[in-house]
C-alpha cells in the first residue's frame, strides 16, 4: 500500500493548496509508484460505505437521470471485471470500448483496469474503415460496442470477441449479463503502474492519427495536474462536455473528478442546443464546467445573465480560447474562464490556476509536476518557440511512453532529451504562456512570423463571425498573406458587404503587416473530434489554380479599392 499511499498524499497536497499555486507548483513531487493499480488501490478504497454520488447521467432534462454512488460503481465494475475475465479477457489483453455516455462505459473501464487488460477507446462517429484500421492497428481481440454501431463491424473478418450493449443481436454477446457476475473480484496477480493501460488514437489535425500509449500510472496520477487546473473539490458536481473515445474524456469525466472526490455529471442532449444547456447547468446546481471553445462561442451568443449558475470554476480545452468569448463570459456570470493546455499524448501541462491572476490571452503557467522549456530547431532556449518537456531528471509523470507500434514517430518527439508538443507558445516575462499556434500552421509574410490563433481571435471579436481559421495563402509580392476563412453567425448573410466589413475591421485591429488581406464564407473542416483542420485548408491554397482568380465566396482587400 506504499504507492497507494504516496498517491493519496500527493492528491491531498494539491487539494490543500489549491489556490497557492507558488507552493503548489514548488513542493509538489509526483508520488514514486511500483505496483499500483488505480481502481483496486485508489477508487476501491474511497468508495468502500461511500454513498456519495460519483456519475449523474441525464438523458431528459426535465427527469432526475441515473444517480450512482462511488459504492456502486465499485461493486458495478467488480461484476464487470468478473464478467469480462469470463469471457477470456486478461492481463495485455486488448479491448476496443466505442460507448457513448453511459454508465457501462465507465463500469467496462474500472473493470478493464481491475483486470490489467488495455483500452482502446473509441467514437460513436467512427467510420466503418476507421473502425477497420483501429481494430487492425491497436490489435484489439475484444470489442465492447453500442448496438446501435454494430452494423460498422460487419465486414470484419478480424477474429474477435464481440459483445453488444444494448439490444442483443445474433452473434454478439450480451453485456447486460455482466450485472449478474459476483460483486467480489479478486485480482490475478500484480499491476505495474508502468504496465500499458490506455492506447488512444490523435485526433489527427496535422497528420494521420497515432496511437498514443498510457500506463496505470501517465493517466490516472498524471491527472492530478488536470484536477488542480481545473479546480475540483470532494462532492463537487463536474460536467466535462466532451464526447467518448476522445483523451478529453478520460481527462475530466473520469480521472480528474474522480482523483477530487467529486461526481461527473453527463446530460446527453441529441443536438447541442446552448439554451438546453445552460437550463441543465442551472437544474442541476452544476459547480464546475469544462467545455471547449466552440460550445463556449455558441452559449455566449445566449444572454447569460438569464441563467442564475451555481458555477464556481469554469475552464476551457482542446484549443485555445479567444479573450473576447472570456470576457462575454465574465461580464455575464463574473467568472473567469480559464484556459489550459495540453494533449492526447499528456495530461494538463500549462494553465489558468484557481485564484491566480488571469492574463487575457494566455494559458497559463507550468501546473504542478510539469518543467516547460521553449525551444527553436536547434534546441536552444529561446522566449518563443516550440512547447518541449524536459525528459532529463524529472521526467513528468503524466507523459505518455511514446507512440505504439510506430518507433520511428516516437523517436522523432522524444529527441535530444526532450518532449516536442509541436506547439508554439510565446514566454510573458512574468511567467505566463501565450499560445502562438501549431508548428505547422505558424507562416511567415513579408518574413514577419504570423500566428493565425492570434488573427482568428480578433476575427471573432466582430459580431458576425462565428469561427475563422487563418492560413497562408500564395503572393508573388510578399510570398503569402493571411487568408481567413469564416462561418457566419445566424442573422447574418454573406457576401461582399459583409466582406468589405470584415477588411474594415481587421485594419482597424490589426497591425499592417497582420492584416486580413483575403477572405473566404465557408464550412471549416473538422476532425471528428471537432478541431478545425487549418492544415486541410493550406493544402486547398497551395494547390489551388491561378484560374479562376477568385473561388466562390472569397474576396480580396483589392476588392475594395476605398478601403485604402
Amino acid at each position: 500500500m506504499t504507492a497507494a499511499k504516496g498517491f493519496f498524499d500527493a492528491r491531498d497536497f494539491l487539494l490543500r493548496h489549491r489556490t497557492d499555486y507558488d507552493r503548489a507548483y514548488r513542493e509538489f513531487k509526483w508520488p514514486a509508484l511500483g505496483e499500483f493499480n488505480w481502481a483496486l488501490d485508489y477508487f476501491d478504497v474511497i468508495a468502500r460505505d461511500n454513498h456519495n454520488p460519483a456519475l449523474w447521467i441525464v438523458d431528459d432534462p426535465s427527469g432526475d437521470g441515473l444517480r450512482l454512488s462511488y459504492a456502486q460503481m465499485s461493486e458495478r465494475s467488480s461484476r464487470m471485471a468478473n464478467y469480462l475475465r469470463g469471457v477470456g479477457v486478461g492481463r495485455g489483453d486488448r479491448l476496443l470500448l466505442m460507448l457513448p455516455n453511459r454508465v457501462e462505459l465507465w463500469d467496462v473501464m474500472l473493470a478493464a483496469m481491475k483486470l490489467g487488460a488495455i483500452v482502446l477507446p473509441a467514437t460513436t462517429q467512427l467510420s466503418a474503415d476507421d473502425v477497420r484500421d483501429r481494430v487492425q492497428i491497436g490489435g484489439a481481440k475484444f470489442v465492447v460496442v453500442d448496438s446501435a454501431e454494430l452494423s460498422k463491424f460487419d465486414a470484419l473478418d478480424t477474429p474477435l470477441t464481440r459483445i453488444s450493449v444494448g439490444a442483443p443481436r445474433d452473434g454478439w454477446r450480451d453485456l447486460a449479463a455482466a450485472y449478474e457476475a459476483s460483486p467480489h473480484f479478486t485480482p490475478q496477480g500484480v499491476t505495474l503502474a508502468t504496465d500499458p493501460l490506455l492506447l488512444y488514437f490523435t485526433s489527427g489535425t496535422t497528420s494521420k492519427p497515432k496511437l498514443v500509449e498510457h500506463t496505470h500510472q501517465s493517466y490516472p496520477v498524471g491527472h492530478l495536474s488536470t484536477m488542480y487546473w481545473i479546480g475540483l473539490q470532494p462532492n463537487d458536481i463536474h460536467w466535462n462536455i466532451s464526447s467518448p473515445g476522445w483523451a478529453k474524456h478520460a481527462w475530466s469525466c473520469f480521472f480528474a473528478p474522480w482523483n477530487a472526490q467529486a461526481c461527473v455529471f453527463v446530460f446527453n442532449f441529441p443536438r447541442f442546443v446552448p439554451k438546453d444547456t445552460l437550463n441543465v447547468l442551472v437544474r442541476f446546481n452544476v459547480t464546475t464546467l469544462c467545455a471547449p471553445p466552440t460550445v463556449w462561442r455558441m452559449l455566449v451568443q445566449e444572454h447569460l445573465t438569464d441563467y442564475p449558475v451555481k458555477l464556481r470554476e469554469i475552464v476551457g480545452a482542446g484549443e485555445p480560447l479567444n479573450p473576447e468569448i472570456i470576457e462575454r463570459v465574465k461580464h455575464a456570470w463574473g467568472i473567469t474562464i480559464r484556459d489550459g493546455f495540453g494533449q492526447t499524448e499528456t495530461t494538463c501541462q500549462i494553465g489558468n490556476s484557481p485564484g491566480q491572476p488571469v492574463v487575457a490571452g494566455s494559458m497559463g503557467r507550468p501546473l504542478p509536476g510539469y518543467r516547460i522549456e521553449l525551444i527553436d530547431a536547434d534546441d536552444q532556449p529561446v522566449g518563443e518557440g516550440e512547447i518541449a518537456l524536459p525528459l532529463n531528471g524529472a521526467r513528468p509523470l503524466g507523459l505518455m511512453t511514446g507512440y505504439a507500434n510506430n518507433a520511428d514517430a516516437t523517436a522523432q518527439a522524444m529527441r535530444n532529451g526532450f518532449y516536442r508538443t509541436s506547439d508554439v507558445a510565446l514566454r510573458r516575462d512574468d511567467g505566463y504562456y501565450v499560445y502562438v499556434g501549431r508548428v505547422d500552421d505558424v507562416f511567415k509574410s513579408s518574413d514577419y512570423r504570423l500566428s493565425p490563433f492570434e488573427l482568428e481571435s480578433v476575427l471573432i471579436e466582430h459580431e458576425a463571425i462565428g469561427e475563422a481559421a487563418v492560413v497562408p495563402s500564395a503572393d508573388a509580392l510578399r510570398l503569402s498573406v493571411p487568408k481567413a476563412f469564416v462561418t457566419v453567425r445566424q442573422g447574418y448573410e454573406a457576401g461582399p458587404e459583409l466582406a468589405r466589413a470584415v477588411f474594415a475591421f481587421s485594419r482597424e485591429k490589426l497591425a499592417p503587416y497582420k492584416r486580413i488581406r483575403r477572405l473566404q464564407f465557408s464550412d471549416l473542416p473538422k476532425t471528428i473530434s471537432g478541431k478545425i483542420r487549418r492544415v486541410e485548408l493550406r493544402r486547398r491554397e497551395m494547390e489551388r489554380e491561378a484560374e479562376p482568380a477568385r473561388l466562390p465566396d472569397e474576396y480580396w482587400e483589392e476588392d475594395f479599392p476605398d478601403l485604402r
